[in-house]
């Protein structure tokens, strides 16, 4: 691959905003035909790197070279017209359309020069489809695909315009194993055909499975490019984290302990794009008991979340089934997250800084916001009361800022998940339930929200967690409940904890066999 010249050819490209560095010094050569991957901790500067390519940023200092003509993309079209393409992790598709749509949206060839010629565009897709091996039907509606199949369409989407340069951001995290393996047998083959892949995961296994050479940032700098043939997993990790990771230590039993939360067949329905109810968690029940991390795994779209909003009295939809908590019992429908945190529940969202920190008010504002009731039950609170529940949460948290009145998005990820954590616990709850709770935060970050978890569910408190990191479900968790298509296809025992397991029951093989085994 390296006799030939490199398609793309940074050096020491540089990127600031205002007065932070986002990326300093990185040096990077990606050849034709070449699968290279980039890693680093959430925060370590892989994105700017891609918005950089793709002409969303532009550096701040450096070269950036492609095909040894240097370039400073101003759009992201112009970095397309240089045949660079994107493929990000949230899909950029239209269900409603089909395939060939998808594919020429925005291009569409014309009759006349009036009317769009969808004879040509259904042809001229199933062309590329073919060509590329994608065994897809150019007509079908994107919404009756699967999401490797929809992954499938991005990339065709990409190719058609002529991409030799394709850019992949964690591909495979909403694919099932078998959907992964068939991804990384069609980045291969691109390969194979000369084109340029830059794949950025966090997916040790699969980056050492697929890629040719790795390179690793770390805080925002270049820390080294190496062949995955010349390093170790630990080796890659030393780099990214600059230390070791101290290993999990053994869980302990807690199917002694009370049952600290009930869940009994509840479900939900919406409506989908074209207005029909569809199950989105189809009679799911379970128990968790006091002091018990009780993990929730499955891909995206599997009704995770759902059933965590459920329990919370949140979704929107039709509800069914029943939970029970501290001898009281309640029907889904009639629960509200009033009802629910009286009751001893708290729940974490996925998206902090939409629905769970006020990011524009200061810290002392958003640690008392849930506890407000108690600690102003006449309606008036002091700045004392604030000030000593605050730093209390600070000290306790371990949350690194510069004190009360420091405004939430001045703090790091991590520092923010701690704050949404600890303004919670403030409402002395019972149960947590916590959705993705170390998305975007760095592995440093990680290891002490997990800290802080198993601290309290040593108190006895119950806590039910959905991840879509299984490494993190599997070190966590007691028992995992694994979702596929609004299903429960399994609960898994801390003996019985494997990726393979998992991810088999996570997909719709998994569903195939609990219906088997009613």
């Amino acid at each position: 691959m390296e006799s030939s010249k490199p398609v793309i050819s940074l050096r020491a490209v540089s990127k600031s905003f205002a007065h932070v560095i986002a990326l300093r010094s990185v040096d990077l050569d990606v050849y034709p035909g070449e699968i290279h991957a980039i890693m680093g901790e959430n925060g370590a500067g892989k994105s700017t790197l891609v918005k950089i390519l793709s002409g969303v940023h532009q550096r701040s200092a450096g070269h950036m070279e492609v095909r040894g003509r240097e370039v400073d993309f101003a759009t992201p079209k112009e970095a397309e017209r240089d045949g660079i393409a994107i493929i990000h992790q949230e899909l950029n598709l239209i269900p409603s359309l089909s395939v060939s749509e998808n594919i020429f949206l925005g291009r569409e060839p014309l009759k006349a020069g009036l009317f769009i010629d969808y004879r040509e565009i259904e042809n001229r897709s199933a062309e590329i489809l073919a060509r590329f091996g994608i065994d897809i039907d150019a007509r079908a509606d994107v919404e009756t695909l699967r999401v490797g199949e929809q992954q499938l369409v991005e990339i065709a989407r990409a190719l058609s315009l002529n991409a030799d340069v394709l850019v992949l951001d964690e591909p495979t995290s909403a694919l099932s194993e078998a959907e992964a393996q068939r991804l990384a047998g069609f980045v291969r083959a691109l390969a194979k055909q000369g084109v340029a892949i830059l794949y950025i995961s966090h997916r040790m296994s699969e980056v050492f499975a697929l890629a040719d050479k790795i390179t690793v940032l770390r805080d925002g700098n270049f820390i080294a490019t190496r062949r995955s043939s010349e390093v170790s997993e630990r080796d890659v990790i030393r780099m990214m984290v600059g230390r070791e990771l101290k290993p999990q230590e053994s869980k302990s039993t807690v199917s002694g302990n009370p049952v600290a939360l009930s869940v009994r067949n509840i479900g939900l329905q919406k409506p989908n794009s074209r207005g029909r109810m569809h199950k989105v968690v189809d009679d799911v029940s379970f128990e968790v008991h006091a002091g018990e991390i009780f993990g929730i795994g499955g891909l995206l779209g599997s009704g995770r979340t759902e059933v965590l909003e459920l329990i919370f009295g949140a979704p929107i939809g039709q509800r069914s089934g029943a939970i029970s908590r501290g001898g009281i019992s309640s029907n889904v429908q009639s629960l509200t997250p009033r009802v629910s945190v009286t009751n001893g529940i708290a729940f974490l969202t996925e998206d902090r800084k939409g629905s769970g920190l006020l990011m524009q008010a200061d810290i002392r504002s958003n640690a008392v916001l849930p506890s407000l009731p108690q600690l102003a039950p006449l309606g008036w609170i002091s700045r004392l009361r604030e000030n000593a529940v605050t730093r209390r949460m600070i000290q306790s948290m371990r949350v690194r800022c510069q004190g009360p009145d420091q405004k939430i998005e001045e703090l790091s990820g991590g520092n923010q998940q701690k704050i949404v954590l600890g303004k919670w616990l403030e409402t002395r709850p019972r149960v947590v339930l916590l959705d993705e709770p170390t998305r975007g935060i760095d592995v440093g970050a990680k290891e002490e929200i997990y800290d802080l978890l198993k601290q309290l569910a040593a108190t006895g408190v119950a806590i039910v967690m959905v991840s879509s990191e299984l490494p993190e479900l599997l070190s966590l968790s007691n028992r995992i409940l694994v979702m596929c298509e609004g299903r429960a296809t399994g609960i898994v025992g801390s003996e019985e904890f494997s990726e393979e397991r998992i991810m088999e029951l996570a997909t719709p093989l998994g569903v195939r066999l609990q219906g088997e085994a009613a």
